[in-house]
């Protein structure tokens, strides 16, 4: 049984973003390493990825390696990096006319997964469905000084003058550019935190925290956060009159 039925399919979000957390929690309830709930999580990717698709949802982005966690143990790293590199599946990519797009620091990636990132957003860049979109070593504070850095060059060079900097030309220096921001932010495993994800972007997005470790997220439960945010009123700092 489950929640499909509910959802107002007019009114699905065009963009999801989703903080994938509780893998390494998952594989230490069951006496296992941290490296398996790993694996049961990109399992999980590809589920969730299709229940998006299959919903409408145009943008997914997906949580999966922060600036941050370049501090675990060197193993985890090493096994999360060929973890990535075994999940670029492009025939499920195209099976599914999904676009593949990578957003953060991928200089710091080594080479084999940037080889295998540029493959894979080649291949799929005339693709038509939904953009599946992969935050790899990315931080906010990390995207927003890049950007900064950017403009800083544009006035230094004379292409604009300080007080041409706005929200449009700052969000058009992120790696976010080419798609709207999230309508809705998903967090699993329990905790309630936004941990440097998508800041900037996520100033009006609706969140949505549940308990479930990320392994264990299914379908259902990415329709029950599809539903609570169809009864959310998205005012925008507007009143409730205004937007009748």
């Amino acid at each position: 049984m489950t929640n499909l039925e509910q959802i107002d399919k007019t009114r699905i979000p065009q963009h999801v973003a989703i903080i994938m957390d509780g893998n390494g929690r998952w594989a230490q309830q069951r006496g296992k390493e941290r490296c398996c709930g790993h694996q049961a999580g990109a399992e999980t990717v590809n589920k969730i990825t299709e229940t998006a698709a299959y919903l409408g949802v145009r943008y997914l982005t997906l949580y999966a390696f922060s600036t941050e966690n370049w501090n675990r143990p060197e193993f985890e790293v090493q096994a999360l990096m060929q973890l990535f590199i075994d999940s670029l599946k492009e025939e499920t990519l195209m099976k599914n006319n999904l676009r593949f797009r990578v957003i953060g620091d991928k200089e710091r990636l080594p080479l084999n997964v940037r080889e295998s990132i540029n493959r894979c957003e080649a291949d799929t860049s005339s693709n038509t469905g939904m953009t599946l979109v992969l935050a790899l070593s990315y931080s906010s504070k990390w995207e927003l000084t890049n950007a900064m850095r950017l403009l800083a060059e544009q006035i230094q060079e004379g292409k604009i003058r300080p007080c041409d900097i706005n929200e449009e030309n700052i969000s058009q220096q992120l790696d976010t550019a080419f798609m709207p921001d999230p309508d809705l932010l998903i967090r699993t495993g329990g905790e309630l935190r936004l941990s440097n994800y998508l800041l900037w972007q996520c100033s009006y997005t609706e969140l949505y925290f549940c308990d479930t470790f990320w392994p264990d997220f299914s379908a259902n439960d990415f329709y029950d956060a599809i539903i609570d945010y169809q009864h959310r009123e998205r005012r925008y700092g507007k009143t409730r009159e205004q937007i009748q």
